[in-house]
């Protein structure tokens, strides 16, 4: 059954009221609410929308919703859309584009994560691209600065490449001090280095004391399984590889979260896996199997989680025949 408008709204408001006052209104209990989200992918971030073969429509947020996901990140190519000298104006028809989606998502009582994505321009030259990287956050900040705390930010994904943890700290704090100017309460997702591999969380400094951070990790282990037959990757890995969940595959996947674990209770800030996903190159059980095994892992170390992705490559959702994908659907969220 599609939810209702007004139901959602309502719903909407109810969320709000609970992370309005007292302890609720701390990282912790957003991040539990965040819960099992995922990730509205290809669409947005393409260099176009489209582009990707992919579109985010209206009826995605119902068909999420009904499934019992929670959350949604909406990874966004804001330079793609924005002027290369300052102010760096992001064009005013994209934002609007882009506000319709949120509107969308929290009408149907749906948290949502914001994000920086693919400024790969950042990644290849960091120097030259900061001011512009915080010219965007200005912006944005300022635009949604009335949007309910449901909505949060993530200040980039996948910091990599030429960007080195000195760089990276100073511009993400930067960045977090920006937002923080007109989003006092706002919830921020900080990425580690290395494709926010959690290896990297331990090279981050963060202003520890601010409640409202969540650290946002991605998970693609084994690489061998989960990007076989990518053709984006640089390293050729071969199709027809397995995850069995032996002992020994298991344990390899239990010491990166009890290394994010122990992180997060060190420095008091929750953890998002914002991005895992096994590409549809890997056979379907195998995939349901490793999907399976990790949420509820990720679940019982109190991590919220966002899979990669809705509807293309490593899709939940198959969106030329209208169809869950139930094998996958049902491994993130049981009789989903």
């Amino acid at each position: 059954m599609m939810i209702k408008p007004l139901v959602g709204i309502l719903m909407l408001g109810v969320l709000m009221s609970m992370v309005a006052t007292g302890r609720q209104d701390d990282a912790w209990s957003v991040n539990a609410r965040l819960g099992r989200g995922i990730n509205m992918g290809n669409m947005l971030e393409a260099p176009r929308e489209g582009a990707w073969f992919a579109r985010l429509k209206e009826p995605y947020f119902d068909l999420v919703k009904e499934a019992g996901f929670t959350s949604v990140r909406i990874p966004v190519r804001w330079s793609a859309h924005a002027l290369d000298e300052a102010p760096y104006t992001i064009d005013a028809k994209f934002l609007k584009r882009v506000d319709l989606a949120v509107e969308q998502a929290l009408a149907r009582g749906l948290l949502v994560v914001l994000n920086v994505h693919h400024y790969n321009g950042f990644m290849e030259d960091p120097a030259a691209h900061e001011e512009r990287l915080l010219g965007i956050w200005e912006q944005l900040s300022r635009h949604y600065r009335n949007q309910p705390r449901a909505l949060c930010f993530e200040v980039l994904n996948e910091p990599s490449d030429k960007v080195t943890p000195e760089i990276w700290n100073r511009v993400q704090n930067k960045a977090l001090k920006l937002i923080r100017k007109s989003n006092p309460d706002r919830i921020i997702f900080a990425a580690p280095l290395g494709w926010n591999r959690i290896g990297h969380l331990k090279s981050l400094e963060l202003p520890f004391d601010d409640p409202n951070l969540i650290a946002s990790v991605h998970f693609y282990e084994p690489f061998w399984f989960t990007h076989q037959g990518a053709g984006w990757v640089k390293r050729d890995i071969p199709v027809g590889k397995e995850w069995l969940g032996t002992d020994g595959q298991k344990a390899e996947l239990l010491a990166d979260l009890d290394e994010a674990a122990r992180w997060s209770k060190e420095h008091g800030i929750p953890i998002n896996v914002g991005e895992f996903g096994a590409y549809e190159k890997a056979g379907m059980e195998s995939r349901a199997r490793w999907t399976a095994f990790l949420t509820r892992e990720m679940e019982k170390r109190g991590m919220s989680w966002n899979y990669w992705e809705f509807c293309s490559g490593f899709g939940v959702y198959d969106p030329d025949e209208k169809i869950w994908r139930t094998e996958l659907l049902n491994a993130l969220i049981p009789n989903g």
